[in-house]
This record gives structure tokens, C-alpha cells and sequence, in this order.
């Protein structure tokens, strides 16, 4: 989905119509989810495993499927990172799949118990985790979500709708046609995992809208995509943050170790949101480690755009590099494109990360203790990586299986998403007759 997809005019009698139909399918989203709510573990898990067992089988469909949406995508003139983010072929199906099974094994969050007490009068007070209810996802071209978002649903309890977005439509359409004949045949309410494609961007501005029915909206895909949803939801939203990702190489950093993470970092997917965007250098190793790494840059095909000290050092280096403008410091992206500056020192690097970073993830390059506990107690991001690539912030690398989408926000939900996140509690009083005076 455009980060445009879902910008209609709100008054439009059709989007009113297209509300009607989507809080008719939230209210069988929400009965479908009672009766998720009755399902043990045991019975959750087995049904996760029957949908991971009929998607191997049948891989090879949304395979067929999303070389469909590859064509109409580049012949539109889609960008590389992107396009690498719309591949969904049979490995990457399988992959998924992996986390699905991997989720199967997992705790599961309903009913955990997060802390109790006895009252003086002694009744006893219980707060333990409950699924959301309803859970609404708008994507862009990542069909990889459609089958993590429903493992994660399922084993936490929720009802799930989704908006994929028209790049990824014959893709998700696939994957979700086998989900349902799973479901069919399991004698599960097909309404437990609904889309809301068939309706286009009006089904988007509909989830927006569906207060009362929708428990839970999330957006994932452009930083343009995310503020909208956000600033004109009237349903609960979590933001998942656009990956403006900075690397900070300290004055003590271990050259032959930081050279292969930024590479990493930067180049292992490019269309990811957890791709680095911009390398600052403590100006006493510039002079000596810019041209290192920017060699190694360059011959990866990244694009350098430099501020006017590391333009000055690559450019007396014969190194091919652009200076940057002042809206480089600020965009995500998403391409073989890589910011560098210079900083006097670390607070310097702190103060431009905080001011430009959108709060995704950051890493320092150091052998400094000192350094680095100063680095991660100011840095106001979700995940602060300590010489390790950027690349580690995503749920399944964190053990959750999967993942939600990486939260920005400062709320319960920070940084990778995984099953907790799509609970909340609620509080239980034991008493025996005890009244209030």
C-alpha cells in the first residue's frame, strides 16, 4: 500500500457505507474471539501448527501469487529495498513459517499473572493478562505480516483484520484463503482472521474509524503511512516507527570489527526498517577509518552523502561520495543510500541522534565502558545495540517467534512486539462478603 492509500475524504457517503460493512465484520471478529478466549493452549498451539502444516503444503500458490504482485511492482517502478520487502517465495513463506512453529512453543501470555495482593480486609486482588480483543493491522507491500500478525493473534487470544495493501494483494489474498480453509476444517470461526482488502483504501479509513469494534490498530509500512494513522485514528493505535538508524563510531572503537557491522548493517536488506541510514564518526578517527569504511561502502553500491568534514576526507581520498543536504539528516532511506558525519564527540553524537533519529534502534561502535553506558542511558530510542548490527532489532531475533512491528512510542509497548504486547489486564477481587465502610 502507497503511503497515499489511505488518504480519502472521511465525509465521503461510499467510506460511510464501507464503515458499515467493516464494524459488521468486527462484530463477527469480536464473537469469533469469545470463543478463541474458551481455547486452551494445548488446542491454540495444535491449530497454529495445522495452518504452518497447510501453508508448506501449499507455498508454492502464494509463490504464484506474489510473482504476480512482483511484475505489476517493478513495471510501477517500485524501488529495490522495496521490492526486496514484497518478495514473499516459497523460503521466505517457509521462514515465516518457522516463527509460526516457533510461536506454538512458546509460554502462552494469557492468564500470567502479573503481580497480586492481600488487602487489610483480606481480600485478595489478582492483575493477570487478557487478550486485546479485536486487533487491526494496515501494512504496506510486507506480506510476511499477514501470516506473523495471525500467529501472534491466535496464541494471544485475539481476532485479527487486516489492510495489506494493494502491492501485496494477490500475495495476501493466497496465504489467507489457506488460512481459512484451516480454520474451515477445524470447525474455527472463519471470522477470527478477516482482510479488509476487497474495499481498498476505504477499508483502511474504515479500521481507522471502527471504535468500539476495533481494539487495537496497528500501522506498519512509511513514516507518511504511520503519522497518518495516527494523527486521524479514533481507534487505539500503536506507532511503529520509520527506521532513521544512526551508528556512532567511537574514538575506541575495534576498526576490523566495526567496518564488518556497518556493512552488515546497512546492506544485508536495505528496505528493511532496521537498516542503518546514517554513520557518525568521532572526528579523532576520521581522518584513518572514514576512507576504510566508505571504500567498503561504495563497493557494496551504497551511495555516500556526506556532511562537509566527511566530504572533504572521502573527496581528498578519490572516494566517489555527494554532500548531504539538511533533509538527509531526517529521511529514512531505504535504499543503498548511507548518511555520514563527523562529530567533535560523543555528546555531539548523542544530541544529533536524539534530534534526528525517529526513535527505532541506534548502535555504538566502542571499547569504552564509559562511553558506552553515557551512549545508552541518553539515547532516547527503543533499542540500543552495543557492537552488534542494527539488523538484531526484529522480533524473531529476539526469541518472540515474530513480531507485531517495532514500537517507537513510550508506552507498554517498546520495541519489537512479540505476544505480551497484544495483551492487556485486567484485575480480579477475592473476597468473602467484605463491604466498604
Amino acid at each position: 500500500m502507497d503511503s497515499t492509500d489511505i488518504h480519502v475524504d472521511i465525509r465521503n457517503k461510499e467510506v460511510d457505507t464501507v464503515l458499515d460493512e467493516v464494524c459488521s465484520r468486527a462484530r463477527k471478529a469480536q464473537n469469533a474471539q469469545h470463543a478463541l478466549k474458551n481455547m486452551t493452549t494445548e488446542m491454540k498451539d495444535d491449530l497454529l501448527r495445522a495452518i504452518a502444516d497447510a501453508v508448506d503444503a501449499r507455498a508454492q500458490e502464494i509463490e504464484n501469487a506474489n510473482a504476480i504482485d512482483m511484475k505489476d511492482a517493478k513495471e510501477n517502478g517500485m524501488a529495490v529495498g522495496l521490492l526486496d520487502r514484497l518478495l514473499f517465495d516459497c523460503a521466505r513463506v517457509r521462514s515465516s513459517l518457522d516463527g509460526m512453529r516457533h510461536i506454538a512453543t512458546l509460554p502462552d501470555p494469557i492468564g500470567k499473572v502479573v503481580r497480586g495482593l492481600n488487602m487489610d480486609n483480606g481480600m485478595r486482588l489478582v492483575q493477570s493478562r487478557v487478550p486485546m480483543g479485536v486487533v487491526g493491522m494496515i501494512y504496506e507491500a510486507r506480506p510476511n505480516v499477514t501470516l506473523d500478525v495471525i500467529a501472534l493473534c491466535i496464541k494471544s487470544g485475539n481476532a485479527v483484520i487486516v489492510r495489506g495493501g494493494h502491492a501485496a494483494q494477490r500475495t495476501n489474498a493466497a496465504t489467507l484463503s489457506i488460512v481459512h480453509d484451516v480454520l474451515q476444517e477445524r470447525g474455527v470461526d472463519e471470522s477470527l482472521v478477516q482482510t479488509v482488502d476487497d474495499f481498498g483504501r476505504e477499508g483502511a479509513q474504515a479500521l481507522m474509524r471502527a471504535r468500539g469494534y476495533v481494539d487495537l490498530l496497528v500501522p506498519r509500512g512509511s513514516a507518511q503511512l504511520i503519522s497518518y494513522v495516527a494523527e486521524n485514528a479514533t481507534v487505539p493505535v500503536i506507532e511503529t516507527g520509520a527506521g532513521n538508524v544512526h551508528i556512532y563510531v567511537d574514538k575506541s572503537a575495534n576498526v576490523e570489527k566495526a567496518i564488518p557491522v556497518i556493512i552488515n548493517a546497512k546492506t544485508q536488506r536495505v528496505g528493511v526498517c532496521n537498516a542503518a541510514e546514517k554513520l557518525l564518526v568521532h572526528k579523532d578517527i576520521a581522518e584513518k577509518f572514514l576512507p576504510r569504511v566508505a571504500t567498503a561502502l561504495t563497493q557494496a553500491n551504497v551511495n555516500l552523502r556526506c556532511d562537509e568534514r566527511a566530504f572533504v576526507i572521502l573527496n581528498s581520498a578519490g572516494i566517489p561520495c555527494h554532500r548531504a543536504t539538511d533533509e538527509d539528516w531526517d529521511r529514512e532511506y531505504l535504499d543503498y543510500i548511507m548518511g555520514i558525519a563527523v562529530v567533535d564527540d560523543e555528546q555531539c553524537a548523542i544530541d544529533h541522534i536524539n534530534r534526528h533519529s525517529t526513535g527505532h534502534t541506534e548502535a555504538i561502535l566502542s571499547e569504552d565502558y564509559s562511553a558506552i553506558e553515557t551512549f545508552t542511558r541518553s539515547i532516547e530510542s527503543a533499542v540500543i545495540m552495543v557492537n552488534a548490527s542494527t539488523r538484531f532489532t526484529d522480533g524473531g531475533q529476539f526469541g518472540f517467534g515474530a513480531e507485531l512491528g517495532i514500537s517507537t512510542q513510550k508506552m507498554h509497548a517498546r520495541g519489537p512486539m512479540g505476544l505480551e504486547e497484544l495483551t492487556t489486564t485486567h484485575w480480579i477481587g477475592y473476597g468473602t462478603g467484605q463491604v466498604r465502610a
